[in-house]
């Protein structure tokens, strides 16, 4: 088996051994943020009072953390990944314990910014590991086993959240609970070998990666149009109690658990420009959906179905396995992380804006991008048979 250069040259056993504590890891950051994403919408509005405006502030806010990422890894670029990851993942925790405290609008920017910067650091290590560590042949599998770990540790969370809730906790402690998980997460990481590291430039930005970037771009804007605004309509507009959004997100997580390592090897069979293709034709169907829709169970079946779909954008990762060669997997998907997150600060402060006209105008926003998604997609060049 040939390894990428610099990494450390591991046998099938402490290979998988690897691939168990970066599991563990994505596992434990899952739950975490799956309290918090199962809880925010309710814990804004019910707590705090925010109206949309104030919603698409705090969302943009909390995103900028995400170009700042890019800085940080390539400050960091050298180290160890695990080592890396256990400190973002401890400044994560921390940072959603802090919630608990949390009195005024302001102190919630401020908590949710030490919360997001680890996360956002984070998010591309696991991937990163993951392609260093993936046999020939299957890193869609791999890829989509880690996504079937997301799926279980947020799963997890959202079944923990709901159930106590059910027994009467108030939101505030669940997000304790979310920040000892990560915790948790930040000490799986040093059972990842400390040589695992990706050698190379600390920032890559080339021409020639122009349409993984605006692939990156494009998702963004759809992600952070259903992290900000899908259930924060659910809880706003239609009154949707915590427990419903939360057994909404449990039922998700588990098709996710079983669906997404299908769907990395259904990347891996018919390549990424397919898979593309048809996740953004379905994402935009569901934005239809969000615009015109007034009845709640339809709404309901749209927020599952723009979830599951949500793990089809593993096509891009793996998409980055055959366009950089090893040496750059970490900066590219670093500046990936970047790109979806440009789009991530900007649709927040546009959707506040478009909310006071009508949310429908918000998932048109969304239709648009969608759209534009398709034809990107469509360049993808097909996976050499």
């Amino acid at each position: 088996m040939t390894e990428a250069p610099g990494l450390p040259q591991l046998g099938d056993a402490k290979r998988r051994r690897a691939l168990f504590f970066v599991g563990a890891a994505v596992v434990g950051v899952g739950f975490a943020i799956a309290i918090q994403v199962g809880c925010n919408d309710n814990f804004v509005v019910e707590q705090l009072g925010l109206d949309g405006g104030q919603k698409g502030i705090l969302e943009a806010v909390r995103e900028t953390c995400g170009v700042v990422a890019l800085g940080l890894l390539a400050v960091l670029a050298g180290f160890a990944e695990p080592l890396v990851g256990a400190a973002m993942v401890a400044l994560f925790g921390v940072g959603l314990a802090s919630y608990y405290f949390v009195p005024t609008f302001g102190w919630l920017l401020a908590t949710s910014l030490v919360w997001s910067q680890g996360l956002h650091v984070w998010m591309p290590l696991p991937d990163s590991m993951t392609l260093c560590l993936a046999e020939p042949g299957r890193v869609g599998f791999r890829l989509g086993q880690m996504r079937a770990a997301g799926a279980a540790g947020f799963g997890a969370g959202m079944a923990a959240a709901l159930l106590l809730t059910l027994a009467g906790v108030a939101l505030r402690p669940l997000f304790l609970l979310a920040g000892a998980a990560g915790l948790l997460a930040a000490a799986a990481c040093f059972g990842i070998p400390r040589d695992l590291k990706t050698p190379g430039p600390r920032l890559v930005f080339r021409r020639s990666y122009g349409l993984y970037y605006a692939l990156c771009f494009l998702d963004g804007w759809r992600r952070q149009i259903f992290l900000c605004f899908a259930g924060f309509l659910l809880v706003r507009v239609y009154g949707t109690p915590v427990q419903t959004i939360l057994l909404l997100y449990v039922a998700v997580q588990v098709v996710g658990y079983f669906g997404f390592p299908w769907l990395g090897r259904l990347i891996d069979r018919v390549g990424e420009r397919r898979v593309l293709v048809a996740y953004f034709a379905c994402v935009t169907a569901v934005f239809v959906g969000y615009a015109l829709v007034r009845a709640r169970p339809v709404l309901f079946g749209l927020f599952l179905a723009d979830n599951i779909l949500s793990g089809c954008a593993t096509a891009i990762t793996t998409y980055v396995h055959r366009l950089a060669p090893p040496s750059e997997h970490t900066a590219t998907l670093g500046m990936g992380v970047a790109m979806n997150h440009v789009a991530a600060v900007a649709m927040p402060l546009l959707g506040g804006f478009l909310w006071q006209f009508g949310y429908h105008w918000v998932f048109a926003a969304g239709i648009v991008a969608a759209l534009a998604s398709i034809l990107v997609a469509l360049r993808v060049p097909p996976r050499p048979s």
